[in-house]
C-alpha cells in the first residue's frame, strides 16, 4: 500500500480536528555559522517532536548581519493534530507569528477539548510562573510557593480526572485535604 500523500494527511487530520498553520521563527547569534544548525535543531530535533505534531515542512533565511549580531528567520508549516498542540508550541516555542492556513473560515471545538486546553495553559503558566520564581525568591519564600504549587497542582489533577467530555459543571468530589 502506497504511503499517503501530504495532501492526504492533511485533509485527514483537519477532518479529525487538526490545524495547518504556518509558523514564523527568528532566531540571532553573535556566530553567522552557529545559527543554520540552531534553527534546523529547532525545527527537526524540537518541534517535529513536540507532542501533537504530525508532520513540519519549512525554510531557513540565510543569515544577515544586524549591528552586532547575525538574524534568521525560518517558516515553518506545521500540522497539529488539534488545538492544544498549537498552544503548547506557541507556547513552548515562542514564535514570532502565526497563521492558520486550515480549517478555512470556522474552526469548531467541543467543550471538553476546550476544557482540556484551559487546563494545559494554566498548567503551562504555572510551570512558567514556578520557573520564574525559583530564580528571584530567597528559598524560604520559594518552600512556601512550592508548597501552595503543590495544592494546585493536586487540585488540577483531581479536576482533569473529573472533567466529562460535556463540561466541567460536575460537583469535583472531596478526596483529600488541600490545606499545607
Amino acid at each position: 500500500m502506497p504511503e499517503p500523500s501530504v495532501t492526504e494527511v492533511t485533509e485527514k487530520a483537519i477532518r479529525k480536528g487538526g490545524i495547518l498553520a504556518k509558523l514564523y521563527f527568528d532566531m540571532q547569534s553573535e556566530k553567522q555559522e552557529d545559527l543554520q544548525s540552531l534553527m534546523v535543531d529547532l525545527i527537526n530535533n524540537r518541534l517535529l517532536k513536540a507532542p501533537g505534531v504530525i508532520y513540519c515542512t519549512g525554510s531557513i533565511d540565510e543569515p544577515i548581519k544586524l549591528k552586532d549580531v547575525y538574524s534568521t528567520n525560518a517558516t515553518v508549516d506545521v500540522l497539529f493534530n488539534d488545538l492544544g498542540a498549537m498552544i503548547n508550541v506557541a507556547f513552548n516555542f515562542a514564535p514570532i507569528g502565526v497563521d492558520v492556513i486550515k480549517p478555512e473560515g470556522e474552526f469548531r471545538i467541543k467543550t471538553g477539548e476546550l476544557n482540556a486546553i484551559m487546563l494545559g495553559l494554566s498548567q503551562i503558566s504555572a510551570d512558567y510562573s514556578k520557573y520564574i520564581l525559583t530564580r528571584v525568591l530567597s528559598k524560604g519564600d520559594l518552600d512556601k510557593v512550592n508548597k501552595e504549587l503543590e495544592v494546585r497542582d493536586r487540585m488540577g489533577a483531581r479536576l482533569i480526572r473529573h472533567t466529562g467530555a460535556e463540561g466541567s459543571d460536575r460537583e469535583i468530589p472531596k478526596e483529600e485535604p488541600l490545606e499545607h
